[in-house]
């Protein structure tokens, strides 16, 4: 790939990623990318090390190169998620069940492409030669190749039973990525966060109101859709990142990324459960949206439930572990049967699909 100098260059690596990867030029129609920036939460550095001091504008305002490379890192993984998503979803614009639905993921698409775009316009901006070449190196990697930055950006989405849980669980995780990041001491990725924030803010509204549409309809069968939540949610719990992570400390110590509820509490931080309390704050909402899907189960059906935060991670202490869905040890033979029976299958793939042919399958809308 060649090198690129100017934000101009990168654009042209963006509309050549499209193409390669097969992208229906429909989705995006006549819409124009564009960076968008918000007003600051405070325009001074609101915790850690430099708090009370003037946010950052420029790179060489960042007072250590340690920071300076936190910083890039946070940036490029962003933009490297965003990216990976439109990816993951691309396929599903052949099947979509309806007009509605076609819309709102071509609405989903096109609006994380702009958030990759946002992003790595701070990287070529920003960031110099390591910014722009690590610009390039999101549009060179490919989650069908599995060689997105983080597993869960990796995972195929199927079908749309899949991208609904997806939207739900997995696009929830980065609202809570981007509202940390909101309080960074760095401006412009700060004010990069507000007009994202506001268009995340769909993409989960269409993951809740579409699974409510699924459950409503009671074509696909409640325990077929719990297997898909415990495809999602471990992964989701992953993207917070490590238990005790000093990387996250350093962060906030750094003033590069806040709380989830930064500015609305006076409790003390603890600094080295940082994604742990994010995560907490997490699981309570989720909790919430599967008790809202529940009232709409037949009243014989088992309550769709999140699995236990030990339930197939790869990450944190229980990386590797062998707990089952409600968190119990299991030994290595009885923990693979396990997996056979609440993991969702290629014949349930197959069973989804099939499902997805049957008129009524999914609430109509319009």
């Amino acid at each position: 790939m060649a090198r690129i100098a100017t934000f101009d260059d990168w654009v042209d690596l963006f509309h050549a990623w499209q193409h390669d990867i097969d992208l229906d030029p429909g989705v995006v129609g006549d819409y124009r990318f564009d960076a968008k920036f918000g007003n600051l939460v405070s325009p001074e550095i609101e915790f850690g090390a430099f708090a009370g001091e003037p946010k950052w504008e420029r790179l060489r305002d960042v007072p250590d190169q340690r920071i300076r490379d936190a910083l890039l890192n946070y940036v490029v993984y962003q933009a490297d998620t965003e990216f990976a998503s439109v990816e993951q979803q691309r396929r599903l614009i052949l099947s979509a069940p309806s007009e509605y639905d076609l819309r709102s993921i071509g609405r989903i698409m096109t609006e994380e492409m702009r958030h990759g775009w946002q992003m790595s316009y701070l990287l070529v901006n920003h960031f110099g030669s390591s910014g722009r070449i690590e610009a390039e190196k999101v549009l060179a990697r490919r989650a069908t190749k599995k060689q997105r930055l983080l597993a869960a950006f990796n995972v195929e989405v199927n079908h749309w039973l899949d991208f609904f849980v997806y939207t739900e669980f997995q696009d929830r995780d980065g609202k809570f990525q981007l509202r940390m990041l909101g309080h960074s001491a760095f401006a412009p990725l700060a004010r990069s966060m507000g007009p994202m924030l506001k268009e995340e803010s769909y993409h989960l509204g269409t993951g809740h109101t579409g699974l409510k549409r699924i459950v409503r309809a009671r074509i696909v069968p409640p325990a077929l859709i719990q297997k898909y939540l415990n495809k999602w949610v471990p992964a989701c719990f992953d993207l917070f990142g490590t238990d005790n992570s000093s990387s996250a400390q350093w962060g906030y110590v750094w003033g590069l990324k806040g709380r989830y509820d930064e500015g609305e509490t006076d409790a003390p931080v603890d600094p080295s459960h940082l994604n742990e309390a994010a995560r907490a704050f997490y699981i309570d909402e989720c909790e919430k949206l599967l008790a809202d899907l529940n009232k709409y189960l037949p009243a014989d059906a088992p309550p769709l439930r999140l699995p236990h935060p030990s339930f197939n991670r790869a990450i944190g202490r229980y990386a590797k572990t062998r707990h089952s869905v409600a968190g119990e040890e299991l030994d290595e033979v009885a923990y693979t049967a396990h997996l056979g029976q609440v993991l969702p299958t290629p014949a349930d793939d197959a069973r989804v699909v099939a499902l997805a042919r049957e008129p009524g399958w999914i609430e109509a809308r319009t």
